[in-house]
């Protein structure tokens, strides 16, 4: 009986040290996964570092290039102006010695004065007056109004500085987002006339964000996203909506559906990209990928660098990043 106690003691004492080695293993697993992770991190967030480096870099190359295309662009302008100036002063010298080229130089001379004797009874001598004949002056040239006229142009940038194809594009997805409205939906039945309409949807939704009623807003952009699936705007309210209501990852998707319908890339829709990055960095920042949320808010700073709020945001993100490292 005793035999068989000691045998049972012994196997459970088996059972825990294989559980103890296992959990122990288990333990060393997990310290290993989370610091492959945080290596992984620490090195996205050195890549990303580097590129912006190289970016940097980048930039400033061009305009140290461009300042020096400008600078020998007016050093060759001087130098043209000295030459010019050299040249008309050397003419001038030449028509003043009346030869060129061992050639008599014909010019154009002041009509010479006329002398006058006045008779004093001296047969021998005489005073001399001179009167100089006035030149005839040409008469002054008439002054005229030159009118200019610029090609009217809808974005508020110069030709010279504009894409114009990925504009012409923003504009026609523009136009096609105005027309493709469907209004074959079942939901559209028991709606009044203006409740069928997209952007009288969008503004109730507004408003409703506006007073805080959340939920009501995302049903608004609900139904005219249903009407029509090419606004972006709808999208990136319905992704701030989300964001109040917590469901983070419908924010995501909603903030990327956004800034994919707003490509190109132009001027007039550089607001509407600026949100929509801000409000997808801030679910991801909200669920701790703070990795991702960082490239969100550098793409909104390079959109309007000059935003402080927006840059001060940037750096506590990075710092974070680099305080979790």
């Amino acid at each position: 009986m005793n035999v068989f106690k000691k045998d049972k003691d012994k196997q459970k004492q088996i059972r825990e040290q294989a559980i103890l080695k296992v959990q122990e293993k288990e333990a060393d697993k997990s310290k290993a996964k989370a610091a492959r992770i945080q290596q992984e991190k620490k090195y996205a967030l050195e890549t990303m570092m580097k590129l912006e480096n190289e970016e940097r870099g980048r930039i400033q190359k061009m305009k140290d290039d461009e300042c020096a295309r400008a600078t020998a662009e007016l050093d060759f302008w001087r130098e043209t102006q000295r030459k010019t100036a050299e040249e008309n002063e050397n003419r001038q010298k030449t028509r003043g010695t009346g030869t060129h080229d061992n050639q008599p130089v014909y010019q154009k001379t002041d009509p010479p004065a006329v002398t006058l004797m006045r008779n004093t009874g001296d047969t021998t001598s005489g005073q001399r007056s001179t009167k100089q004949i006035p030149k005839d002056l040409p008469a002054p040239r008439s002054a005229g109004c030159i009118q200019i006229s610029f090609t009217p142009r809808v974005f508020p940038t110069a030709l010279r500085e504009s894409r114009v194809p990925e504009e012409e594009e923003w504009l026609k997805k523009q136009a096609e987002a105005r027309r493709a409205v469907d209004t074959d939906l079942a939901e559209l039945d028991d709606l009044r006339e203006e409740e069928r309409n997209p952007d009288w949807l969008k503004e109730k939704g507004d408003k409703l964000f506006m007073a805080g009623n959340y939920q009501a807003a995302v049903n608004a952009y609900n139904l005219a996203i249903k009407l029509n699936r090419k606004i972006p705007a709808l999208f990136s309210n319905r992704a701030a909506c989300h964001l109040k209501l917590r469901n983070l990852h419908k924010a995501i998707e909603d903030s990327s559906q956004a800034l994919e319908l707003l490509k190109p890339a132009v001027a007039a829709n550089a607001p509407a990209r600026l949100k929509a990055h801000v409000r997808r960095g801030t679910a991801f920042c909200e669920l701790e990928l703070y990795v991702e949320g960082l490239q969100d808010y550098q793409a909104a700073l390079e959109i309007d660098p000059h935003n402080a709020a927006l840059r001060a945001d940037t750096d506590k993100i990075r710092e974070i990043i680099q305080g979790t490292t």
